[in-house]
């Protein structure tokens, strides 16, 4: 409740100066933006896995209204800016993955138990003279990430493979499975780039945060655990007949100071602190269609790895690969095609959770714009060993996504 009656507060306090704008482009032009989304998908286990005959999990649904207010339009504060986003979902609580599919991943990343609202971030951000150094605090998403030379950075980002809503589904082709990113919640980030080929980022967050609340009660009462990552990394340009090619490559360590253990561990009593890792990530445009600077058209291919303790996770390696190309039909310049498989080896100190060494998965999406506010994205993915069980067959999940925005 706490949490409502502030969004409200802050909401009020934005729009009242305001109160006169008739039109979207009015309140844009005052600092204030408003987004609206619809997400729904279809998914069907066809093959394998745990049934093909549940229905449980198949249908579900979330929706995102965004509020950004800029502060230097408003309010005459150089730099400053207002995130709030808002959640609902309307997805069974196992999803398709416990009664269908078995796969750790999940092969469905927009899926989640069923909340009718939630205001999941809450921040506010200032850009400092000189527009080098940039402080991010309050409740907030780690993965959401800043951004440097037109490239998504900090923390675990990537260009083709970080969206649920617009690219991939399966989990581990959005964020990097060996990282315990806490839930949304309290945090402060620090993002520092002296120029456009290099940056480097950190970020201090409640690691016993839960989305629902507001993060005040976790965060400062009980043990006082937080989550640290550092990120830094370089954004090359390359060239070509068709201009610029842009990439990122990053790097970045996690700490985790929470006990911890894998299940295996974890059902004997045994719990270690001080969860250490690291990632590599990058991404990287490698063809344009054309030689106009505004267009995104052509292939663009992605790379992430990660690794974690295998006495206090259950995932200890990962890779990810694939590849996006947009325009790839002629005359359908927005649609997309993206292809991605992800491998995860799983602690051999929990052999007794998992039977096999990996889950894998393969996954390929079409994401076809039917107007510039509804797109459809069918897609088929294959996952292999789900649940690291061999006595599991391998999966074959088919699905559509529907992708309203207003």
């Amino acid at each position: 409740m706490k949490m409502r009656v502030t969004a409200a507060v802050v909401f009020c306090c934005v729009i009242v100066p305001v109160a006169l704008a008739d039109t979207p482009e009015e309140l844009s032009e005052q600092g204030i933006e408003v987004g609206l989304s619809a997400t729904q998908i279809y998914q069907q286990n066809v093959r394998g896995g745990m049934s093909t005959h549940r229905r449980a999990g198949r249908y579900s649904g979330s929706y995102d209204v965004e509020l950004q207010v800029d502060f230097e339009k408003l309010l005459g504060i150089e730099g400053g800016r207002l995130y709030m986003l808002t959640e609902g979902k309307w997805s069974e609580s196992q999803g398709i993955d416990g009664p269908s599919v078995g796969s750790v991943f999940g092969v469905n990343g927009d899926g989640a138990a069923r909340r009718s609202i939630d205001v999941t971030e809450l921040w506010y951000e200032q850009i400092f003279p000189g527009r080098t150094l940039t402080v991010r605090f309050g409740k907030m998403d780690l993965t959401g990430g800043f951004e440097h030379h037109n490239c998504p950075v900090s923390f675990d980002c990537s260009t083709y493979a970080g969206d649920e809503n617009t690219q991939f589904l399966n989990g581990a082709l959005i964020n990097n499975p060996t990282i315990p990113f806490p839930d949304y919640g309290l945090g402060i980030a620090v993002h520092y780039s002296p120029d456009d080929f290099w940056y480097v980022s950190a970020a201090v967050a409640d690691a016993q945060a839960d989305v629902r609340e507001t993060g005040f009660r976790t965060t400062f009462t009980g043990e006082d655990y937080f989550f640290y990552v550092v990120e830094t990394g370089v954004t090359p340009v390359l060239g070509s007949e068709n201009g610029a090619l842009p990439g990122a490559y990053r790097v970045g360590l996690w700490y985790d100071p929470q006990p911890k253990a894998n299940t295996d561990y974890d059902s004997a009593g045994k719990s270690y602190r001080d969860d250490t890792g690291f990632y590599l990530t990058c991404d990287q445009m490698l063809a344009k269609e054309n030689a106009d600077a505004e267009d995104t058209q052509g292939l663009g291919v992605f790379f992430r790895y990660g690794y974690a303790n295998s006495e206090k996770n259950d995932v200890t390696g990962f890779f990810s690969t694939g590849f996006q190309y947009k325009g790839l039909v002629d005359g359908r310049d927005d649609d997309v095609l993206g292809f991605g498989f992800a491998h995860g080896a799983f602690s051999d100190k929990a052999s007794t959770t998992y039977t096999d060494d990996y889950e894998a998965a393969f996954e390929l999406y079409y994401s076809a714009e039917i107007a510039p506010w509804f797109v459809v994205s069918p897609s088929i993915q294959y996952v292999q060993n789900p649940s690291g069980d061999d006595s599991i067959d391998d999966a074959v999940v088919l699905g559509a996504r529907v992708l309203m925005t207003f």
